[in-house]
Order: structure tokens, then sequence, then C-alpha cells
């Protein structure tokens, strides 16, 4: 199992109907139903299953249900970390979340992809590449994130986008495929609240 995690994390093509692959799908599937069938006032019972899914999360957090993931223990999140309503992370390759992350809702992170001949692909040959989200960035509802991008710290990603290349730092992008408007500035500052 190890040089099967070992080859997917340096994005070599494996076959993704390995039973050890299957029985970790169905471990980690079984503790995310657990979590998404706990009352929001359960908050202790609830953070406890997000610290068993997940390889490491912050002190800080709140993610609503339903919450989705593929292993969890390849998934690295910072501290003040806010994930809306149906959050989906296959995480095959590493995802590595920074501090201060928002998350709308409807939003996918997805470090796998399938091989493009339906031959090979019913044989379950597959392969990863990281996905890496920086500190203060907020990807706003029904955004996808492909495999291999990295997203820079500040970053803003307009709804609906789907990211398929990595976004600089300090950016505003949206769109499908995603591509960076402005950079965000002193000038984007909110005035007054209340």
């Amino acid at each position: 199992m190890k040089k099967l995690m070992n080859d997917l994390h340096t994005g070599k093509w494996v076959c993704g109907f390995a039973p050890e692959i299957g029985e970790m799908l169905r471990t980690t599937e079984n503790l995310c139903f657990r979590l998404n069938a706990t009352a929001p006032d359960c908050k202790e019972e609830r953070e406890g299953l997000v610290r068993r899914i997940l390889g490491s999360i912050g002190e800080s957090f709140l993610i609503h249900s339903p919450f989705r993931c593929d292993f969890g223990k390849h998934i690295s999140i910072g501290d003040n970390f806010i994930a809306n309503f149906n959050l989906t992370i296959l995480d095959e390759g590493m995802v590595t979340i920074g501090d201060n992350v928002f998350i709308g809702p409807n939003c996918g992170i997805y470090t796998i992809t399938h091989a493009l001949l339906p031959d090979q692909r019913n044989e379950g040959v597959m392969k990863a590449a990281p996905v890496t989200i920086g500190s203060d960035v907020w990807l706003a509802a029904n955004v996808v994130v492909l495999p291999g991008v990295t997203i820079g710290d500040g970053a803003v990603i307009g709804a609906g986008s789907v990211v398929t290349h990595d976004i600089p730092s300090h950016t505003l992008a949206v769109g499908n495929p995603c591509r960076v408007l402005r950079e965000i500035t002193d000038e984007d500052r909110v005035e007054s609240i209340g």
C-alpha cells in the first residue's frame, strides 16, 4: 500500500481498483457519513470526527455538512478554516490549505485524473497531482479546483470558476477556465460597516 500511495503522490499512473484503496475509501466514507449525520449542536463530536478524517487541521474551523472526501489523511488545513455546505475533496494527491481560508457552498477540490482511453479507464488507470491553496484565500460558490493547481495567498476565486492553472497571490480570478481579472489592492477595502 505504501508503494501505491507513493506512486500516486509522485504523479505515476496506478490502478485505482486495488483492494487497499477500496478499503481506505470505505473507511473514510463511513466517517464522513457519521460526520454528516451528526447535528450541528454536537460541536465536540463533530470536531472529533473531522480530526479523525483529516490529516491535520488548525485549532479553529467550521465545516458545514455535507462534507465528503476520499482518504482524508492527505488533507492538511491551517487555522481559521470555514467550509460552507457540500465541499468535496478528492485527495488521492496531497491537498494543502493555509490559514484563514473561506470556501463557499458546492465547491470541489480534485487531485485525481483518469485515463482518457476507455479500456484503460475501465481498468482503473489513474494518477494524482497535488493541490495547494495559500492563506487568506476565498473560493466563492461552485468553484472547481483541478489537479496540480496552486492558488496563491490572498487570492479570490469568483463563483462558478473552474481553476485549471495556477493563480497568483492577491488577485481576483474568475471564469471557465479561470483567469486573472486584476490584482487585489487597498482600493478594494470596504470603507465602513454597520
